[in-house]
């Protein structure tokens, strides 16, 4: 219908598997809107602007992040001037980059905000504070997506409750573990815990597993590389009202890459 607004989210890309099934899976995908997370797109820890340009010449329309996206130094000056990657919104007044944007393409719009949870994480401003006093900026005239990059489970559910009825959906990232809670909440608010991992499954949260396992089992630093083998993509279709602007539909993905 023309009302309503198709958004592509895939979750957590990691290294170059990643990047390639995303390039396979976002070059086929129906959507009016096409996003990832790509705070890991660079060896699986980071990225950079090289990585992000490619990511985007895929037809991914916007890059949110996390605590990962300065990894890498060389993003600090390419955050300044790229509004299609975004860090996340709640880091402290003066941080290059910026935590929100407003996607537009064929009479459609969407903003998109990118947070940070608190709990195991940085020490950060609240992300509750932090979105509320944003949605009073930008106030309620398109749909707002939330990409809420987080640790804990409880910070994420909490976070979803608290934006029932004040934005369109609210997507966990950062676990690498999609969970299967999706749901439309009460006020119209799309929601889940987490989106998963685009990457290869047969590692430990996108690395690969005998490096991770040594570091478990000894203690003793390790090198570690992306896995490799055994690539899916996971993340959510959405379907948004553009007048209501209420999650009618949120879809998991969770698909193979051969």
């Amino acid at each position: 219908m023309q009302n309503e607004i198709r958004i592509l989210f895939l979750g957590d890309v990691i290294g170059k598997p990643g990047r390639r099934a995303v390039e396979q899976f976002v070059r086929n995908a129906t959507a009016d809107f096409k996003i990832i997370n790509g705070e890991n797109l660079a060896g699986g820890i980071g990225i950079t602007p090289k990585v992000a340009l490619e990511i985007l010449s895929f037809g991914v329309d916007l890059i949110t992040t996390g605590n990962h996206v300065w990894k890498k130094k060389d993003m600090i000056p390419f955050l300044m001037g790229e509004k299609r990657v975004i860090r996340p919104l709640n880091y402290p007044e003066g941080t290059p980059g910026f935590g929100y944007t407003l996607l537009k393409k064929n009479g459609k719009s969407v903003w998109v905000v990118n947070l940070e949870g608190r709990v195991f994480m940085n020490h950060l401003e609240c992300p509750f504070r932090s979105m509320k006093a944003l949605i009073a900026q930008i106030g309620n005239d398109a749909p707002i997506m939330v990409d809420f990059h987080a640790e804990a489970t409880s910070e994420k559910i909490a976070l979803g409750w608290f934006l029932d009825g004040k934005v369109s959906v609210v997507l966990g990232t950062h676990t690498h573990v999609q969970t299967a809670d999706e749901k439309i909440l009460p006020n119209g608010t799309g929601y889940i815990t987490d989106v998963g991992m685009t990457g290869s499954a047969d590692s430990v949260i996108g690395m690969d597993k005998d490096a991770v396992l040594k570091k478990f089992v000894t203690q003793l630093p390790q090198k570690y590389e992306v896995g490799k083998d055994d690539v899916e993509v996971q993340g959510v279709f959405l379907t948004i009202d553009g007048i209501t602007r209420k999650c009618l539909k949120i879809e998991r993905i969770k698909e193979k890459i051969t």
